[in-house]
């Protein structure tokens, strides 16, 4: 069970949504909006647990935000409490060019309305597709004039592309796979703790803004809307604290800034 109405306080959500396509965009638009991207615990030592009382502490109760297992997980749950039909899926994300297949270290949620399959994704950095129907080349644009497809793919099942206004790129493949618990637990462990893992490198937040985002890595903050893009070095642990708190609704301590160890 997932305490609903603590969930939509924190997402701002005031009325209940429609178990149908127009309530699953408000759901996982307002999440985007609220809740932040962020793997700060990961810095901090603290891991990252994927047991649903604590994911919804840290997301919730506690007001933090998370990385993508965290945070479908959350959206997962409260959509099937809602009545939605709904399952996670694993992904691979081709942000970087390789050569070889990188592993599953992302996840999302694949839900049905009225026998129509729709990905739905809360936590993909700063990146905010709304629900998007399973088809091939149907292009769904987002409130920042982003653009996003899905194509399929003969190795890897679906390619998710993004086009930011310079064509269409690959940002994550995926299949439609049946996922259990401990294939999520497999791939948070791998991402939270593996010493090439992007999360265990860096600094890392970002979040939704009503028609842009704004994010952090590491010492750099970037904050875009549809017709301009704003870069500020971040140069004391005091300027990371605010930043943190204003923009993202990240509050940490003194001490704990010091342990992200940027300063």
């Amino acid at each position: 069970m997932i305490d609903l109405e603590s969930y939509f306080a924190r997402i701002g959500l005031k009325e209940r949504p429609t178990v149908d396509l127009d309530g699953l965009t408000l759901i996982q638009r307002w999440h985007r909006l609220t809740i932040p991207f962020e793997n700060l615990d990961i810095p901090l030592g603290r891991g990252i647990s994927l047991a649903p009382d604590a994911v919804f502490d840290k997301l919730v109760t506690r007001r933090r935000g998370g990385y993508c297992f965290e945070q479908n997980q959350l959206l997962l749950r409260a959509l099937l409490a809602l009545g939605f039909e709904a399952r996670p899926l694993l992904a691979r994300v081709w942000l970087v060019p390789s050569d070889t297949a990188p592993p599953r270290t992302h996840t999302l949620n694949l839900v049905m309305i009225e026998g129509v399959p729709f990905i739905v994704d809360a936590g993909f950095s700063a990146s905010h597709a709304p629900p998007q129907r399973l088809e091939a080349d149907t292009i769904t644009t987002g409130a920042d004039g982003i653009r996003y497809r899905l194509v399929p793919d003969p190795i890897y099942g679906w390619m998710s592309e993004r086009d930011g206004g310079d064509g269409f790129r690959p940002q994550f493949s995926f299949t439609l796979d049946p996922v259990a618990p401990m294939d999520l637990e497999m791939s948070n462990h791998w991402t939270a703790t593996w010493p090439g893992s992007r999360f265990t490198q860096n600094i890392i937040a970002s979040i939704v803004l009503p028609n842009g985002s704004a994010s952090i890595l590491n010492r750099d903050y970037v904050r875009t809307n549809r017709s301009e893009r704003v870069e500020a070095q971040i140069t004391s642990a005091r300027m990371l604290q605010m930043r943190l708190s204003l923009v993202f609704g990240i509050d940490l301590s003194n001490d704990e800034i010091d342990a992200l160890g940027l300063f």
